[in-house]
């Protein structure tokens, strides 16, 4: 599927870009599900959606379903959304309360309590062998970083925290924890996720695709930082009379599929699901530190705009960008050292990714 000479990782200012098969080329789809997502901590929801004891949500990952309850002593759980008697799904809303404090299964109604263990076995007594200890719900690893949900279906590598530190110190006084659930918006793209990613990681093409948002960034101070696990592209905002308020725009990449774009009063939190070699769905969440007041209301009304018109120029030049990729003319190409260093960064993760998997 790949060579040594495609994993080699050379300096930023020789080198190439990965090859265009690893966009194009179906095996990578199943290849990166289990070495890339399932191995890495994956954004679920936000604690605020299961704001008491026996609520629960719902999360896709790595293909994967997920269920995170909330049990009766107040802590958080996930597990896979699976039942053990032969794959039903436990949960198929978004979100809810569970009743009576329990998760039964749609299909034929076995019931689990939210420890995971199996409570209850409908006509089930003529059945020999068979030990209800033994049919408990398998569990995933679950973890809170300033009130968003993260879980992990494999792999014991970093924790959240060491995953994530330093982004709380250097958004400060900033506090992501503070903000409150506005909306969800869900986008199907006509380009393989790397390509999405790739086209979130640099500036270089603000100027020509998004002119709007071009006067609205400092695009002269734009500047790239990289940490091991994530990059960060920072802008001063010019005045603040437009669609953001005054302040500064921090825009997060968490490898792999991960965005936070922090503004001022804002938080938007992206996720880049892998559909097929040609496709991906963009899953957006936005959180605000006042979701109620008709003046906060107003300015949210001005952002989901603008943010859909950024969005919509995005979408269009990914896919002709994947058509790109997929023809005759191209396979590699090479970098901007001044600006593209976080597709770069990206790209070697991949590689370092990939060498492990």
């Amino acid at each position: 599927m790949f060579t040594d000479n495609d994993l080699r990782i050379d300096p930023l200012e020789r080198a190439e870009t990965i090859p265009s098969a690893w966009y194009t080329d179906p095996r990578f789809h199943a290849f990166e599900r289990e070495a890339l997502f399932a191995r890495a901590w994956q954004y679920a929801g936000h604690a605020s959606q299961l704001p008491e004891n026996g609520d629960f949500l719902v999360a896709d990952v790595a293909e994967n379903p997920v269920v995170i309850v909330r049990d009766r002593a107040g802590e958080r759980r996930a597990f896979y959304n699976v039942c053990r008697h032969r794959g039903g799904p436990l949960a198929t809303e978004p979100c809810g309360h569970l009743h009576k404090g329990v998760l039964q299964c749609k299909y034929h109604g076995w019931a689990y309590r939210l420890d995971g263990s199996l409570r209850g076995v409908p006509r089930f007594d003529r059945t020999e062998l068979f030990d209800k200890r033994d049919y408990g719900l398998l569990p995933v690893h679950l973890a809170e970083w300033n009130g968003l949900l993260f879980v992990r279906c494999a792999g014991d590598g970093p924790t959240l925290d060491a995953y994530l530190d330093g982004i709380t110190d250097r958004i400060a006084p900033m506090r992501l924890d503070a903000k409150a659930f506005h909306k969800r918006v869900v986008y199907d793209v006509d380009c393989n996720w790397k390509v999405y990613v790739d086209n979130y990681l640099e500036g270089y093409h603000i100027p020509l695709v998004h002119p709007d948002l071009c006067k609205v960034l400092d695009y002269r101070a734009y500047v790239t930082e990289t940490m091991p696990h994530y990059s960060l592209q920072y802008s001063p905002i010019r005045d603040g009379s437009g669609p953001y308020a005054e302040g500064a725009a921090y825009y997060y990449f968490v490898f792999p599929n991960m965005m936070l774009n922090i503004l001022p009063g804002r938080l938007q939190v992206n996720i880049v699901q892998p559909v097929a070699p040609n496709r991906c769905r963009v899953v957006f969440d936005y959180f605000y530190d006042d979701v109620s007041s008709p003046e906060a209301m107003a300015r949210i009304d001005d952002d989901l705009l603008f943010s859909e018109q950024v969005q919509q120029e995005d979408m269009d030049i990914c896919a002709h960008v994947q058509r790109g990729l997929a023809s005759r003319a191209y396979d590699r190409g090479r970098f901007s050292v001044e600006c593209e260093a976080g597709v770069y960064h990206f790209q070697c993760l991949l590689k370092e990714a990939f060498r492990a998997g």
